[in-house]
């Protein structure tokens, strides 16, 4: 009596004369082709009609909802007197993008981060943040909601170590009979920072320097890892790397790429230098004179497109 053959063997044949029934037959595991019964038998099995009919089956099968984007913006407008900053401007972000946002001078794009961000309040339109519609009263809204931002000016009290700046109006009290007369735990608020500077591949020589000794891209590590320290979901990075050398620029970007791979977060970053865009963005939105002009994908656009797109050749 034949036996069927393990995986990857090809075709097994019952020599004539032998009757094996059909109920007796069994389909092949995937990757053995066919299995056949000499002639007279009447069975044949087919491997490929058998995944077949299962590719139908799952495509028949409902499929998992795509989950909600974690930031949406629809229709979004912003006017200074008769000046329009933002015009109609719609799309949707997911968690674990970072999103390229680039345009000249005057595109509208600083109005978006401050509009995300608490400052300003757009004149019509409305983002929604994770699900919820986002109204915000002020940047410290934006930041219970789980939206930070690194501006350009850093926001960092120079005087002020690396403790200091991180916990910056979110000032931790001691407990017990100290905690009336407003006295700081700055052992704990020390400790915390220097844990979570230590997780990033930056070089402090003194974590206890004020930052008016530290450089311009240690400065921007800092910013960025305040940032990121207080676990917001969303980063919005304001020319993260303008003014700075090549190396440090390479330390900021390496820090931002290090962000990147936390799927339950995305970042809007902006910047002029498209080599530093294509270095860590995923995907790039730009604006043109107040309006969406283009949402492209780093891997199906080039340098040369972008340009255009911001230019108005396109």
């Amino acid at each position: 009596m034949s036996k069927t053959p393990a995986a990857g063997l090809g075709s097994v044949s019952v020599a004539a004369g032998l009757r094996v029934p059909a109920s007796a037959s069994r389909a092949p595991a995937a990757g053995l082709g066919s299995v056949s019964v000499a002639a007279g038998s009447g069975v044949t099995v087919s491997a490929s009609k058998a995944s077949a009919a299962a590719s139908k089956a799952a495509t028949d099968s409902p499929s998992a909802p795509a989950p909600a984007p974690l930031l949406e913006a629809e229709n979004l407008s912003k006017r200074f007197g008769a000046v329009e900053a933002l015009c109609s401007v719609s799309f949707s972000i997911n968690a674990g993008e970072v999103v390229g946002l680039v345009g000249d001078n005057g595109a509208g794009k600083s109005t978006f981060v401050n509009i995300v961000s608490g400052v300003l309040h757009p004149t019509s339109g409305h983002v929604r943040f994770d699900g919820n519609l986002l109204d915000l009263a002020n940047p410290a809204a934006a930041r219970d909601a789980g939206i930070e931002t690194v501006y350009q000016g850093l926001a960092l009290v120079e005087m002020f170590d690396i403790a200091s700046n991180f916990y910056l109006g979110r000032e931790v009290l001691r407990t017990g009979i100290r905690r009336p007369l407003g006295v700081l735990n700055r052992r704990l608020m020390r400790n915390r920072s220097k844990a979570s500077i230590e997780q990033i591949a930056a070089k402090f020589p003194d974590l206890a320097a004020a930052v008016e000794t530290m450089s311009g891209g240690q400065r921007q590590i800092v910013a960025i890892a305040k940032a990121a320290f207080w676990g917001g979901r969303l980063l919005l990075l304001d020319e993260p790397t303008a003014a700075l050398g090549v190396q440090e620029s390479a330390s900021v970007l390496e820090l931002i790429r290090g962000l990147a791979a936390d799927s339950n977060r995305a970042m809007i970053m902006i910047a002029h230098n498209l080599q530093h865009i294509w270095s860590v963005c995923t995907r790039i939105l730009v604006l043109r004179r107040g309006s969406l002009a283009a949402d492209l994908q780093r891997e199906e656009t080039t340098p040369e497109e972008v340009v255009a797109y911001i230019t108005g050749v396109r």
